[in-house]
C-alpha cells in the first residue's frame, strides 16, 4: 500500500486563468499565455482546471476573479495591468476583493530605477497594487507582477508573463506533478474509442487523451497518456500499444 493510499485520498491542487481584455475577445490580439501556464503549472504539481475570458470591464473582471478563487487554489489573470487609462485590472481586483488601491514603495523604487529620468506618472500607473499585495520580480522589465494571497496578476505580454511564472517556480503548494507520453497511430479516433475507454479504465490515476489528425491524405491520431505515477503511466502506455498491435494498427511511441 502505498504512503498516499495510507493517508486517503491526495489533495487534487487546481487553478483557473482570466484572461483580460478586449483586444482578445475582437481577435485583434491571440492568446499565448493559457498553453504556457498550464505546462507550467504541471511541473508544480498543479491543475488548470478553468480557463475565462473577459472584457475590460471592472464587474466582469470581479466577478470572474471571485467566482474562480471560490473554485481553486490559485487563479492566474494575464492582462490589463499597464500604463495607459484602460488598464483597469488593479482596480477591478481591489474592488472584487474590498480593498484600496495604492502605489506600493518597491514597486515604485523598480520603476524609478528603471525608467530614471524618463519616469512618469503613467509608468508609475504600474506600482498600483490592491492594497496588501506583493511583488512577483519581473525579469524583462520594471514592471512588477502582483501577488495576493493565492492570486496572482500578470502582465498580458508572453515573454514578461514566462518571466514572472519562473520566478514562482517550486514557490507554491502542489502535488506531484503531471508526467505525459504519447502513442501515435495512422488510425481513426472512431475505431479505438473503445480501446481507449477500456486502457483509461483498468489504469487507475491515468488519463487518456485522443488528438486526430489529417495528413499525407489519411487520419491517424495521437493518444496522449497523463499520470503522476511513472510506473502507471509506463503500464497504460503498454497496454494501448498492445491492444493497438492486436486490432492490426502500428503504433509507436511519441507523437506522429
Amino acid at each position: 500500500m502505498s504512503s498516499s493510499e495510507k493517508n486517503g485520498p491526495e489533495k487534487i491542487w487546481t487553478a483557473a486563468l482570466i484572461v483580460i481584455g478586449d483586444e482578445i475577445l475582437s481577435g485583434r490580439t491571440q492568446d499565448a499565455n493559457l498553453a504556457y501556464l498550464a505546462r507550467w503549472l504541471n511541473v508544480q504539481g498543479i491543475r488548470l482546471k478553468e480557463a475565462r475570458v473577459v472584457p475590460d470591464e471592472m464587474d466582469r473582471i470581479g466577478e470572474a476573479v471571485n467566482a474562480c478563487l471560490d473554485a481553486h487554489d490559485y487563479v492566474f489573470t494575464t492582462g490589463g495591468i499597464g500604463p495607459t487609462h484602460d488598464d483597469i485590472t488593479v482596480d477591478a481586483v481591489a474592488a472584487a476583493l474590498g480593498v484600496g488601491v495604492v502605489h506600493h514603495p518597491d514597486a515604485v523604487a523598480l520603476l524609478t530605477r528603471y525608467y530614471g529620468d524618463r519616469i512618469t506618472e503613467a509608468r508609475l500607473r504600474m506600482a498600483r497594487v490592491p492594497e496588501g499585495a506583493e511583488l512577483i520580480e519581473n525579469p524583462e522589465t520594471g514592471a512588477p507582477g502582483i501577488r495576493i494571497g493565492r492570486l496572482f496578476i500578470m502582465a498580458g505580454v508572453p515573454k514578461i508573463t514566462q518571466g514572472m511564472l519562473r520566478g514562482l517556480d517550486g514557490k507554491l503548494a502542489g502535488g506531484r506533478p503531471v508526467m505525459s507520453r504519447a502513442v501515435g497511430a495512422w488510425a481513426q479516433e472512431s475505431a479505438v474509442a473503445d480501446l481507449l475507454a477500456r486502457v483509461q479504465d483498468s489504469h487507475e490515476g491515468v488519463q487518456v487523451g485522443s488528438y486526430p489528425f489529417w495528413r499525407e491524405g489519411k487520419g491517424g491520431a495521437n493518444f496522449v497518456l497523463r499520470s503522476v505515477d511513472e510506473a502507471r503511466l509506463a503500464e497504460a502506455v503498454a497496454a494501448l500499444k498492445a491492444g493497438l498491435e492486436a486490432d492490426g494498427i502500428t503504433a509507436q511511441e511519441g507523437e506522429i
